[in-house]
């Protein structure tokens, strides 16, 4: 179930390797770590951290700390923020702890957590960090940042990720990223890549701030553009509201508009399947499988954005949206053993067709933005999970425009060429629209069939043209759409080979070989992130420097200090 559901008692229960379950239905009567509170255009989401409610047992989360529950909360408003208050142009992400805004991911939290969690744990946070960008760029509703204490390690990074820092100037409240000194391991969450890369921090200077314990203040964390403003703590709570009110009336966004609620969602759970309104997931554990069916809608869409906002979550590519990120994440935090994911599809390539020209052609729709930038958020969160991805094109599949992506996606896709003997339902056919050049951009800024067909820019046009007709798997071959076209008789055992290929290959390289490969073309900030930053912190999470038994993450706190290996590898 996705963050931003209210019922957790419906959530998936299935898991692997003995690990508790992560839940991530939530909603704001359940929170226990921030307080929201809408006052007109400007919403305050407050960071107040209980010490006691954490995911698993064993540590405090003291100084507004946070693990993973506390970031699920978080995607949560971030969530609602963009769909239930269109009126909203502003956020202000603050503290209500007197002395911290954030001491950061929770230490004794990562020394204890297995490996793939911390990964997962970075993994989920740098997508709502990036999140929040998203809605200061695309749905006009600008982050600032009101620093009223220490901010250190994630609680900067935090901070990074909004568009506007203030800074208290009292002497003591401080910004600092000391990862490396304190704990041998680097900034987890895009702090390194967002000080060169968006804040432009020069790389000397930066390299003195991240090896600095105490961090900095006032003045200087200014001067180095580590902060945008420092305000003395008797005027900070009026200058916060003020620039927020600047920030706000700003925004294109309606501020008469009602929004949506994100009500709980429809789904049902045995252990190895999954059933939503429109997905259905069955595990595979027997051969490594996670097989997705995707159901298109039946009915055709609503004329115009009114009739969206009449629909609200049942409108099928909003639904579909939240169905697909809640599975994605229970997955990837769940069923970490389980390394293929196969999509198919079933529907009607003419009613997938409407729903994505009601997209493109309302874009001036506060709702219709926000669904397709779900829509885009969802589909990078694919891109980026380390599984290997497998699409079947099938009779009665409808892989269309929106859902075309899925293929694009994938390393690996086959289209059956023709009919199954014997059947009566038609071959299987592909559409594109114009919603698979532009508005579902990937982590590089290039959209998936630019990424595709980087080295035949020629196709581009040649796939513009075919936009609205039909293309079979001969055709969708040469179209570079998909990558196998067999014929019916080979087609259950290529299909089977590859997937047996895959589960006989070593998880590890796998995970590495597929993200090299994805992501052609240039690097962007997010690329970074999750390329350089999550294959180098991956590494270094693992090394006995920091992890073990003397690492400076197991003994931090204790008193005792790090012996490290001094080989440069």
């Amino acid at each position: 179930m996705a963050p931003g559901d209210n019922a957790p008692t419906n959530e998936p229960s299935s898991g692997t390797g003995g690990e508790p379950v992560v839940r991530f239905a939530t909603s704001p009567d359940q929170y226990k770590h921030w307080n929201l509170t809408i006052d007109g255009n400007v919403a305050r989401l407050a960071m107040s951290v209980a010490e006691d409610a954490t995911l698993k047992p064993g540590y405090e989360l003291k100084l507004n700390s946070y693990d993973l529950g506390v970031d699920i909360e978080l995607y949560d408003a971030i969530q609602r923020l963009r769909f239930e208050h269109p009126e909203v142009g502003c956020v202000v992400l603050c503290s209500d702890h007197p002395q911290v805004f954030c001491a950061g991911a929770n230490i004794r939290m990562l020394g204890m957590s297995t490996h793939d969690h911390k990964v997962n744990f970075c993994k989920f946070t740098n997508e709502t960090r990036n999140g929040i960008e998203d809605a200061t760029e695309f749905s006009k509703q600008k982050y600032i940042c009101a620093i009223n204490g220490t901010a250190a390690g994630g609680g900067y990074e935090l901070a990074l990720a909004t568009d506007y820092i203030m800074l208290i100037d009292d002497g003591a409240s401080t910004v600092s990223l000391p990862e490396l000194p304190l704990l041998a391991v680097l900034p987890g969450t895009g702090g390194l890549t967002r000080l060169v890369d968006k804040r432009k921090v020069r790389h000397d200077r930066s390299d003195v701030f991240c090896t600095a314990t105490e961090g900095m203040r006032g003045q200087r964390a200014a001067d180095w553009n580590l902060i945008d403003e420092i305000v003395p703590r008797s005027k900070f709570d009026d200058a916060v509201t003020e620039r927020a009110n600047e920030f706000a009336a700003m925004s294109d966004r309606p501020k008469d508009a009602i929004g949506i609620s994100f009500t709980a969602l429809n789904v049902s759970d045995d252990g190895d399947k999954l059933v939503y309104d429109h997905l259905k997931i069955e595990v595979d554990r027997g051969s490594n499988v996670v097989n997705f069916l995707i159901k298109g809608p039946c009915d055709l869409p609503p004329k115009d954005g009114p009739g969206v906002v009449e629909q609200g979550v049942n409108f099928w590519p909003l639904a579909i949206a939240r169905e697909l990120d809640a599975a994605i994440v229970h997955l990837r935090l769940n069923e970490s053993q389980v390394g293929t994911w196969v999509f198919r599809t079933e529907g009607d390539n003419e009613v997938l067709e409407a729903y994505d020209k009601l997209l493109e052609g309302h874009q001036d729709h506060w709702l219709v933005r926000e669904i397709t930038l779900y829509l885009k958020r969802t589909l990078k969160r694919i891109d980026v999970s380390a599984r290997s991805l497998i699409a079947l094109v099938e009779p009665g599949s409808c892989f269309t425009g929106t859902l075309l992506e899925l293929v694009l996606i994938a390393d690996r896709s086959f289209m059956l060429d023709g009919q199954i003997e014997g059947s009566n339902i038609s071959a299987p056919s592909v559409r594109l629209t114009n919603m698979n050049f532009g508005p579902y951009p990937m982590c590089n800024g290039l959209t998936r069939l630019e990424t595709r067909l980087l080295g035949e820019p020629e196709k581009i046009s040649e796939a513009k043209a075919a936009v609205g007709r039909d293309l079979e798997a001969l055709d969708a071959e040469d179209a570079g759409l998909v990558t196998f076209a067999p014929d019916d008789i080979d087609w259950d055992d290529e299909v089977r080979l590859a997937i047996e290929e895959r589960a006989s290959f070593s998880p590890d390289g796998l995970t590495g070989l597929e993200a090299n490969l994805r992501f052609a073309g240039p690097e962007t900030m997010e690329t970074k992130i999750f390329g350089r930053l999550s294959a180098w912190q991956n590494w270094i999470f693992q090394r006995p420097n920091a992890a073990g038994p003397e690492g400076a993450l197991k003994l931090y706190g204790t008193g005792q200090r790090s012996e490290f290996d001094k080989k440069r590898v």
